[in-house]
Protein backbone atom coordinates (compact mmCIF):
# COMPACT_ATOMS: atom_id res chain seq x y z
CA UNK A 1 0.00 0.00 0.00
CA UNK A 2 0.91 3.24 -0.88
CA UNK A 3 1.28 6.03 1.99
CA UNK A 4 2.68 9.29 2.34
CA UNK A 5 3.24 11.02 5.62
CA UNK A 6 3.89 14.77 6.17
CA UNK A 7 5.25 16.61 8.93
CA UNK A 8 6.74 19.58 10.40
CA UNK A 9 3.68 22.55 9.39
CA UNK A 10 3.39 25.01 12.24
CA UNK A 11 2.80 28.51 12.61
CA UNK A 12 5.71 31.04 12.37
CA UNK A 13 6.28 34.81 12.20
CA UNK A 14 6.56 36.68 8.43
CA UNK A 15 10.11 35.74 7.80
CA UNK A 16 10.72 32.59 9.71
CA UNK A 17 11.24 28.80 8.13
CA UNK A 18 9.93 25.65 8.18
CA UNK A 19 11.06 22.29 6.92
CA UNK A 20 8.12 19.98 5.72
CA UNK A 21 8.97 15.94 5.90
CA UNK A 22 7.26 13.46 3.82
CA UNK A 23 7.82 9.59 4.73
CA UNK A 24 6.64 7.06 2.24
CA UNK A 25 5.84 3.59 2.87
CA UNK A 26 5.01 0.88 0.45
CA UNK A 27 7.35 1.95 -2.25
CA UNK A 28 10.71 3.43 -2.70
CA UNK A 29 10.50 7.52 -3.31
CA UNK A 30 14.16 7.02 -4.94
CA UNK A 31 12.59 5.70 -7.86
CA UNK A 32 9.74 8.41 -7.94
CA UNK A 33 8.21 11.94 -8.83
CA UNK A 34 7.88 14.32 -5.93
CA UNK A 35 6.05 16.79 -5.63
CA UNK A 36 5.00 19.41 -2.97
CA UNK A 37 1.79 21.22 -3.43
CA UNK A 38 -0.41 23.34 -1.32
CA UNK A 39 -4.03 24.62 -1.20
CA UNK A 40 -4.98 28.00 0.57
CA UNK A 41 -8.84 28.59 1.50
CA UNK A 42 -10.84 29.09 -0.91
CA UNK A 43 -8.31 28.39 -3.63
CA UNK A 44 -7.27 25.24 -5.78
CA UNK A 45 -4.50 23.31 -5.35
CA UNK A 46 -1.34 24.37 -6.87
CA UNK A 47 2.20 23.00 -7.38
CA UNK A 48 5.18 24.85 -5.62
CA UNK A 49 8.17 22.16 -6.32
CA UNK A 50 9.20 19.10 -7.53
CA UNK A 51 11.76 16.69 -7.94
CA UNK A 52 13.25 13.50 -10.19
CA UNK A 53 14.49 10.62 -9.40
CA UNK A 54 18.25 12.07 -10.90
CA UNK A 55 17.68 15.37 -8.54
CA UNK A 56 16.23 17.67 -11.27
CA UNK A 57 14.16 20.32 -9.56
CA UNK A 58 11.65 22.29 -10.27
CA UNK A 59 10.41 25.67 -8.62
CA UNK A 60 6.72 27.67 -8.97
CA UNK A 61 7.81 31.48 -9.45
CA UNK A 62 6.04 32.12 -6.19
CA UNK A 63 8.93 29.69 -4.04
CA UNK A 64 12.05 30.08 -6.68
CA UNK A 65 14.85 31.17 -4.25
CA UNK A 66 13.01 30.47 -0.76
CA UNK A 67 12.58 26.90 -1.28
CA UNK A 68 14.23 23.89 -1.78
CA UNK A 69 12.98 20.33 -2.50
CA UNK A 70 14.94 17.81 -1.80
CA UNK A 71 15.15 13.86 -0.44
CA UNK A 72 16.42 11.07 1.75
CA UNK A 73 17.08 7.58 0.04
CA UNK A 74 18.33 6.04 3.60
CA UNK A 75 15.02 7.53 5.37
CA UNK A 76 12.53 7.22 2.24
CA UNK A 77 11.73 10.92 3.34
CA UNK A 78 11.68 13.86 1.30
CA UNK A 79 11.89 17.22 2.41
CA UNK A 80 10.59 21.06 1.44
CA UNK A 81 12.61 23.51 2.88
CA UNK A 82 11.00 26.86 3.45
CA UNK A 83 12.59 30.14 4.19
CA UNK A 84 11.93 33.49 4.01
CA UNK A 85 7.91 32.63 4.58
CA UNK A 86 5.18 35.21 4.14
CA UNK A 87 1.77 35.48 4.74
CA UNK A 88 0.48 34.38 1.42
CA UNK A 89 2.24 30.88 1.85
CA UNK A 90 -0.46 30.46 4.63
CA UNK A 91 -1.99 26.63 2.92
CA UNK A 92 -2.16 23.24 3.96
CA UNK A 93 0.64 21.71 2.03
CA UNK A 94 0.83 17.96 0.67
CA UNK A 95 3.45 15.75 -0.72
CA UNK A 96 2.72 13.34 -3.79
CA UNK A 97 4.55 10.89 -5.34
CA UNK A 98 4.43 9.01 -9.15
CA UNK A 99 6.40 5.77 -8.45
CA UNK A 100 8.36 4.82 -10.96
CA UNK A 101 8.17 8.09 -13.03
CA UNK A 102 11.85 8.59 -12.79
CA UNK A 103 12.43 11.27 -15.85
CA UNK A 104 10.70 14.26 -15.24
CA UNK A 105 8.67 15.72 -12.14
CA UNK A 106 5.56 17.90 -13.23
CA UNK A 107 3.91 20.97 -11.05
CA UNK A 108 0.39 19.62 -12.27
CA UNK A 109 -1.04 16.92 -9.57
CA UNK A 110 -2.15 14.48 -12.45
CA UNK A 111 1.12 12.84 -12.32
CA UNK A 112 1.14 11.68 -8.65
CA UNK A 113 -0.74 8.76 -7.68
CA UNK A 114 0.22 8.65 -3.98
CA UNK A 115 -0.71 11.52 -1.83
CA UNK A 116 -0.10 12.61 1.94
CA UNK A 117 -2.86 13.89 3.98
CA UNK A 118 -1.56 17.43 4.52
CA UNK A 119 0.13 19.24 6.81
CA UNK A 120 -1.09 23.12 8.11
CA UNK A 121 1.24 26.03 7.31
CA UNK A 122 0.00 29.45 8.49
CA UNK A 123 2.81 32.68 8.14
CA UNK A 124 1.15 35.44 10.60
CA UNK A 125 2.46 37.95 13.13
Amino acid sequence: QLQLVESGGGQVPPGGSLTLSCAASGFGLAYSAIGWFRQAPGKEREGVSCITSSGSEIYSDDVKGRFTVSREGAKNTAYLQMKSLRPEDTAVYYCAAAPDVRLFCSLATDLYKAWGQGTQVAVSS
